[in-house]
């Protein structure tokens, strides 16, 4: 397959990429403009990409293209948190256009591609503490987490309208190698090294009460591949592996791992000021459907993470 990945190279993407091409798959990587010297030198394809500008995403999908995996968006919820209305603008309305045009090509090619959206379990918001489900309500608390609904409802609709086969990953919390200091578990890993390096006794944190379902990004990115070939159109799935783990746990963990046992103190300035409780999901649809399972467990992520900080 031919496979476009728009945002390839953030987190997720750079773990991607590879897999797609283990896979046998050819990948172009569609970028924003000058964002793609890196790739390039990889000998990987670049075409460039704007989401917000509908020109671009037109000329973006010119070639063969068998599949899109969209993961460019405003991934930070501190990001989108900081200006809604361009979370909006990207991961909504950007989304919207490049599955519209997506299923364009699709009539006038005769072709039936893929288009998998990466979302997020953040849209199922507050509810009881048990794993969501796909068939679960949905209430984000965020703008980012709204901002991917409104996403997943634009291409869910483009699939009915013209049967582009469209598949969404709702994926849970997930961390390794590369991932940078907005998200929580690289957060707390440096933290704790700078701590240990200077001795001291205490580390800032926010709320370590919250449960979360973690994975390392190798497993995220198994599902994604799985899902392209495997996926049924105008279906959600979860990515999640149906364990919560406290997040004061996962700090205690990396704090063996570093070996520095300092004490969290809980800083106003880290605190969301609405923080979900509990967030774990229900991977039984995923399963079912592609015969996907975790490989990684929670201590080895946990530890790549604290020594690509040493690093």
């Amino acid at each position: 397959m031919n496979v476009l990945v728009t945002g390839a190279d953030g987190f997720v993407g750079s773990w991607l990429l590879p897999r797609l091409r283990e896979e046998g798959h050819a990948t172009i990587a569609a970028l924003r403009p000058g964002c793609g010297d890196r790739l390039e030198a990889q000998g990987i394809a670049v075409v460039p990409l704007e989401v917000t500008e509908g020109d671009s995403v037109a000329r973006a999908l010119e070639g063969d293209i068998d599949a899109v995996v969209h993961l460019a968006a405003v991934a930070s919820g501190a990001d989108a948190a900081k200006d809604p209305g361009y979370a909006w603008l990207v991961n909504a309305v950007g989304t919207a256009r490049l599955a519209e045009a997506l299923a364009r090509k699709r009539a006038q090619t005769g072709t039936d591609p893929v288009f998998l959206l990466v979302s997020t379990g953040e849209v199922y918001g507050h509810g009881p503490e048990t794993p969501r489900t796909e068939t679960d309500p949905t209430y984000p608390l965020s703008p980012y987490a709204a901002s991917k609904l409104g996403g997943e409802i634009a291409v869910l609709e483009v699939h009915r309208r013209t049967r582009l086969r469209v598949v969404v990953a709702r994926a849970f919390p997930h961390s390794g190698r590369g991932q940078d200091q907005r998200f929580v578990i690289p957060a707390l890993a440096r933290r704790l090294m700078l701590a240990k390096r200077v001795g001291a006794p205490a580390v800032e944190v926010g709320n370590l009460d919250v449960v979360r379902d973690f994975m390392h990004v190798s497993d995220v990115v198994d599902a994604y591949a799985r899902l392209l070939t495997r996926g049924e159109a105008g279906t959600v799935y979860n990515v999640a592996t149906g364990q919560g783990v406290r997040l004061s746990d996962a700090y205690r963990q990396l704090g063996e791992i570093i070996g520095h046992a300092a004490v969290p103190e809980v800083s106003s300035t880290l605190v969301r000021p609405v923080d979900l409780n509990y967030l774990v999901g229900d991977g039984a649809r995923l399963r079912r459907a592609t015969g996907w399972s975790p490989r990684v467990s929670l201590r080895a992520m946990l530890a790549e993470v604290a020594h690509a900080q040493a690093d």
